[in-house]
């Protein structure tokens, strides 16, 4: 299925989102829960997997569903029409700070690697798929299992980074060594492993885990600073612990300033 030409605007700095702008009998689709806004002509549909499969019958619709449920995500998609005659606008949010990438699939040669949670959008009949590792060390200490999301086609797709994003296009042989949880993703044309990190000290006391991603060019690769993992292990590190929800930020007390309170219990 050709995938839908689609205009885009991204919005924001830290939170980020995209308006795309829709001709008639055009579609967008997106992950459930990244829906933002749309003007009064958009029609919402939901659907097995991404839709790339609709001319292939139940069993291919139920094949694209299955390869979802293997990435962790939901059996369905939602698809978003331009039911009106003339253009209407239809907005995706990001789902936590960050970055929005535009990934244009035909510079790409039709084929880019990203994480599991990291699609946001794409035109419709762009194929959202899954991609196997078929190294043992990169599918247990790659920090992304031995499954990622596949996005092939044409078209436009929208890709979500946690904080900074950097860009870094590999030439041939040129090798970038990434914490696990920092790939956002990649072209195909990129090899991916697992390093060890080497030396007992760092290994146990480093504080950066047992394994590096190293990635080989040529290709271009994609690098998030806040990987929404370490962002869920500094919030619950910070959370209040036992049922306290008095926690003082910064206070030179700490828990002295807590017995003062009368918040101590014994």
């Amino acid at each position: 299925m050709e995938p839908h030409e689609i205009d885009y605007a991204i919005y924001g700095e830290e939170m980020q989102y995209v308006e795309i702008e829709l001709d008639p009998q055009e579609g967008v689709i997106a992950e459930a829960g990244s829906f933002m806004m749309m003007d009064n002509g958009i029609k919402m549909e939901t659907i097995f997997g991404d839709g790339s499969a609709k001319n292939k019958g139940l069993l291919g619709a139920l094949f694209g569903a299955g390869k979802r449920i293997l990435t962790g995500e939901s059996l369905f998609m939602t698809v978003f029409y331009n039911s009106q005659a003339g253009k209407a606008r239809v907005s995706f949010a990001s789902p936590y700070p960050g970055k929005i990438i535009p990934i244009n699939l035909t510079a790409f040669n039709g084929r880019f690697i990203c994480q599991k949670d990291a699609f946001l959008c794409a035109a419709k009949g762009v194929s959202v798929g899954i991609e196997f590792s078929k190294r043992l060390g990169r599918g247990l200490f790659g920090g992304e299992g031995f499954i990622m999301q596949k996005l092939e086609g044409n078209g436009m797709a929208f890709v979500h980074a946690g904080g900074t994003l950097a860009k870094r296009v590999l030439q041939a042989g040129e090798t970038l060594k990434v914490d696990t949880g920092c790939i956002v993703g990649f072209t195909d044309t990129v090899d991916y492993d697992v390093e060890f990190v080497g030396g007992i000290k760092n290994s146990f006391f480093g504080g950066e885990g047992l394994f590096f991603a190293k990635l080989q060019g040529p290709g271009t690769v994609y690098i998030q600073s806040l990987p929404f993992s370490r962002l869920a292990g500094r919030v619950l590190a910070a959370a209040p612990q036992g049922g306290d929800t008095k926690k003082g930020e910064g206070s030179i007390l700490g828990g002295i300033g807590n017995l003062l309170d009368g918040d101590n219990k014994f």
